[in-house]
């Protein structure tokens, strides 16, 4: 009788725990359950990512892109998965295209409850292959098609008193780095339209959480762009971008973000030499910037090529891909970037 008791005393606990897990994965689920999800930039890499947990969560999903052929992949796949979704044709960078297509999702799903602003474009290339087009381009994607997606959204939120933005910037907009320079610009003004919006917004009852991801596993290097010696620029870039110690895997990032959003972060800065990165650039901006000068003197020159702009496609050279881009070849595979 003893050992009996002795038996449920251990197995009471184990029991509880077990409880506990499973409740709080009804909650989790519960969290996001019939909420109406727009993602911007949703048909491949971390926004199709997002949107596969939102989805088991139990949210209804709206996805936009330019690309008509990888809305519907996407589009096909998540209902596979059992998940609600709707597919919109969207160009974020134009205001009018924008409010149809939030208008089209209000007419589909009836509100929006949770805004992602994951759609991103990225040149690689020395300062002097850049041209203000590119500057242009970046802020259009990264600066005025989170405003326009914000301002189609902000009133409804208002008026229901609740919703949530997550914005999605990067570890460039925390540190700029070289031969991203347009990049890294564009992604510090969303870092602060994005702590404005939060500030102004928290009284509405809506929550305004910044992201910014370090190095992602995410298999989106053909779809960046590159100038001068691109295919140098390429092969640094989709090497940096598949290394398991630096890199995160979009998963876990998607993971991370949803969790910092249920806790109501205000901001979170993903992988650990994002964080140490971002720190470093806070507190010894002197030394921080003295090293990205030495950083820069190992990447490629321009060398007298010209500034038109090649796509990671374009730009494969003898080591990518390869085995040392595995990594990031099988996540392009998993998440619709090929």
């Amino acid at each position: 009788m003893h050992g009996r008791q002795k038996g449920w005393s251990v197995l009471w606990p184990a029991l509880g725990l077990g409880a506990f897990a499973a409740l709080r994965m009804v909650r989790r689920r519960a969290e996001y359950a019939d909420k109406v999800v727009l993602i911007s930039g949703g048909s491949r890499g971390l926004g199709l990512v997002m949107a596969r947990q939102f989805a088991e969560q139990g949210a209804r999903l709206a996805l936009s892109a330019r690309n008509a052929r990888e809305l519907e992949r996407a589009g096909n796949e998540l209902r596979a998965r059992g998940a609600t979704v709707s597919t919109h044709v969207c160009d974020v960078t134009d205001r009018t295209d924008v409010m149809r297509m939030v208008q089209e999702v209000r007419q589909r799903h009836g509100r929006v409850d949770v805004l992602c602003n994951v759609a991103g474009i990225i040149t690689v290339g020395p300062q002097e292959s850049m041209t203000l087009a590119d500057y242009d381009d970046a802020m259009n994607v990264h600066f005025w098609g989170p405003l326009y997606t914000m301002l189609a959204v902000v009133d409804e939120m208002k008026r229901r008193g609740s919703g949530l933005i997550i914005n999605i910037s990067s570890i460039g907009g925390k540190l700029s780095v070289p031969h991203m320079v347009p990049y890294s610009a564009s992604k510090f003004a969303l870092v602060g339209l994005s702590e404005g919006m939060r500030a102004e917004l928290a009284r509405s009852g809506i929550h305004v959480l910044t992201v910014c991801p370090g190095l992602m596993r995410t298999g989106s290097a053909d779809h960046a762009y590159f100038k001068g010696r691109n295919r140098a620029e390429y092969t640094w870039f989709s090497l940096s971008a598949g290394m398991p110690l630096l890199t995160m895997s979009a998963e876990r990032a998607a993971a991370q973000i949803l969790k910092a959003a249920r806790q109501r972060r205000t901001e979170v800065v993903l992988s650990l030499p994002a964080l140490v990165g971002a720190r470093m650039a806070n507190l010894f901006p002197d030394v921080t910037g003295r090293a990205m000068a030495l950083t820069n003197r190992f990447l490629p020159t321009a060398d007298g090529e010209g500034r038109r702009r090649f796509t990671g496609r374009e730009s494969h050279g003898t080591v990518t891909p390869s085995l040392l881009t595995r990594l990031n070849d099988q996540a392009a595979a998993r998440n619709n970037e090929l």
